[in-house]
């Protein structure tokens, strides 16, 4: 069930415009700090093994902590309401970054990250909610303009920082970030209507199985679609510790060059995402399917022609339309995997979804880099072409697979 029936046209509008501004501001605070941790870390200690560790530790740290907690914060969201879920996330952004500002022992820098990942986790309780005021029919642009928002707070975090970072101290660049997320916190609490958690009610319909009122997963296609999710995002995060070094080696470009490709792949993602999730807005679960097929198909061709081409032009354009392809991919799928789950579980399974994606990342960032290390560099696109060969397995199975029959929508104004 959705409450868009209660919070009417406009201002379903205007809340999700809220959602996409707190959300491009907290992301973007996070990421204030992200490009420069190795720095940081760096100054921090003489020891080099301790640096490699912590400089690993330090990004995988807080996926650790989302993958641990997220399913559990879901769950408490599906009772008590996901903007509660929201605050807390938001309020423990705010306090760990403060505990980053102000410590500078590196074990304790580790455990604050994991602990940032394990309390704050603020997407899918933002996610969750967003479903919880949106019609189901525009799910699909609700996750893209969500991601939309993430990937456009990066980019801009990351140079922040940089400003920040070139004419004060790391202390500062966290310091900033605590009090973005604070005043966000504020907003959120203040601005953001309370929306009643969804009470399960008993299934009556005979055409629906009876275990699906109990569990999201029998019977239903949850699982392959989180399992496609991940393998894709697996594929995207494969060149991540590579990267730089695979441009820069194979194209012999300036780290400006280096740092356009990088910025283009986002770039084509936010460009595209928006007009993707229309497209899919109104179509099945197999046609989707049918259409995702070609989507993964073109992003087999392109990361081919990563892998071949030796020139920079080419690679700078190729790394574009992915980008632009990666937009049909994870709004996509998270709005088929949201339509699947009861109204009542959505933070659940939201929260699972969220876990799968930093898992699907941080096996991605690992099997690159010792991909890269053993095979050598030049074949980091090769794998990423399999790894999407890979994703079709799933793809095509699910599309000839029986159509389940989905949770009755509630009418409006329930």
């Amino acid at each position: 069930m959705s409450h868009a029936g209660v919070i009417q046209g406009s201002s379903v509008r205007i809340l999700i415009y809220l959602l996409f501004a707190i959300q491009l501001v907290s992301m973007g605070a996070m990421e204030m700090s992200g490009p420069f941790w190795p720095v940081h870390l760096r100054g921090l200690t003489t020891s080099e093994s301790l640096f490699s560790f912590a400089s690993i530790a330090v990004y995988v740290g807080p996926m650790l902590g989302i993958i641990l907690t997220s399913a559990l914060w879901g769950r408490i969201g599906d009772r008590y309401g996901h903007k509660l879920m929201m605050i807390r996330a938001l309020a423990g952004l705010s306090l760990t970054q403060l505990g980053l500002a102000l410590f500078s022992d590196i074990w304790v820098i580790l455990i604050l990250r994991f602990l940032q990942g394990a309390f704050a986790g603020y997407i899918a309780p933002a996610q969750a909610y967003g479903v919880s005021i949106e019609a189901p029919s525009r799910r699909a642009r609700l996750f893209a303009i969500l991601q939309i928002s993430t990937n456009v707070g990066s980019l801009l975090g990351a140079v922040v920082g940089g400003l920040i970072l070139d004419y004060a101290t790391f202390f500062w660049i966290n310091i900033i970030a605590s009090a973005l997320c604070a005043v966000c916190t504020v907003i959120a609490a203040v601005t953001l209507p309370d929306v009643p958690p969804v009470k399960k009610t008993p299934v009556t319909d005979k055409a629906i199985p009876a275990d699906r009122s109990g569990s999201p997963w029998q019977g239903s296609p949850l699982l392959p679609l989180l399992g496609v999710m991940g393998i894709l995002l697996l594929a995207r995060m494969l060149p991540q510790t590579s990267f730089s070094l695979y441009v820069s080696s194979v194209f012999e470009v300036s780290n400006s060059v280096v740092g356009l490709c990088y910025g283009l792949l986002a770039l084509g993602f936010i460009l595209s995402a928006t007009a993707w999730s229309r497209y899919f807005e109104h179509r099945s679960q197999q046609e989707t399917l049918h259409r995702l097929t070609y989507v993964v198909l073109g992003c087999i061709a392109l990361t081919g022609v990563a892998g071949i081409t030796r020139n920079p032009v080419m690679f700078v354009t190729v790394y574009f339309i992915w980008g632009v392809l990666l937009g049909a991919t994870t709004p996509v799928l998270m709005a088929l995997i949201s339509k699947t789950a009861d109204s009542s579980q959505q933070g659940h399974v939201l929260g699972i979804a969220q876990g799968t994606a930093q898992f699907a990342s941080i096996a991605g960032i690992s099997a690159g880099g010792l991909l890269s290390q053993v095979y050598g560099l030049q074949y980091t696109y090769l794998f990423v072409c399999l790894a999407y060969v890979v994703a079709l397995i799933p793809i095509v199975a699910l599309r000839y697979r029986p159509a389940v029959l989905q949770p009755s929508p509630a009418p409006p104004g329930d």
